[in-house]
């Protein structure tokens, strides 16, 4: 193949002009942030990640452009797969929620790449207020008023009897979740799940147990349902 043969297949653009090949290109991005800012608006917990929101961008333009390779081949499509397939990801995903969006942005690449453009654009316009109508009214949560006691005993201590009259003037129902020893075992960590009950005076609580671990630490942790760590 001599140098003009080359520079005339680097140009090739199969069945598709250089003006489709960017409008796919954009159409997947326009798609993919608005997917992106539907989930930032709507993300809950502490694992918040901005390199996650660029994966689903980068990941709705790429698969819009693997598709626009793939067309109708099927010789294409196993080759891709055979090349993605040693391909490893080693990042593990905390929160399930995490992976829809991905698929998400996966399913408008596909639909931009395949030219079916006003399907992205159908999609990505019910996806958003689904999304935040799922958010905004909680659906699926429990109706709770669970939390996470966390505090700290001197070894030695009756941890099973402890705090039991502290709990039956504040807690509705309590558990003890684990028990561990700290600071080289001359301490201890007990982690309880606890449920207030109506109108209970949480500082008040906190103090009754400081007075009882002796001023050690004391902590309250949000509803397991709302812990993300």
């Amino acid at each position: 193949m001599n140098f003009d043969e080359l520079l005339k297949s680097a140009g090739n653009t199969g069945d598709f002009t250089i003006w489709q090949i960017v409008f796919v290109l954009v159409a997947s991005f326009v798609f993919s942030m608005l997917l992106a800012w539907a989930y930032k608006q709507t993300h809950r917990g502490l694992s918040y990640s901005t390199s996650f929101v660029h994966a689903m961008i980068i990941m709705g333009v790429t698969v819009s452009i693997i598709m626009l390779i793939i067309g109708s081949n099927i010789a294409r499509a196993f080759s891709l797969v055979g090349a993605l397939s040693i391909i490893r990801f080693r990042t593990a995903i905390k929160d399930p929620r995490d992976v829809a969006f991905l698929f998400m942005t996966m399913a408008v690449g596909m639909a931009c790449g395949t030219g079916f453009i006003l399907l992205g654009a159908a999609f990505t316009l019910f996806a958003i207020p689904m999304v935040y109508f799922l958010y905004r009214f909680d659906i699926g949560s429990m109706p709770t008023a669970e939390v996470l006691l966390k505090v700290h005993l001197p070894d030695g201590t009756d941890y099973h009897n402890a705090f039991n009259d502290v709990f039956a003037r504040f807690l509705s129902d309590h558990a003890l979740l684990s028990v561990e020893t700290i600071q080289g075992g001359t301490a201890l960590e007990l982690v309880y799940s606890v449920q207030f009950k109506k109108d209970a005076d949480e500082r008040g609580f906190l103090d009754a147990v400081r007075t009882v671990n002796r001023n050690s630490k004391v902590t309250l942790l949000s509803g397991q349902q709302n812990v993300n760590v």
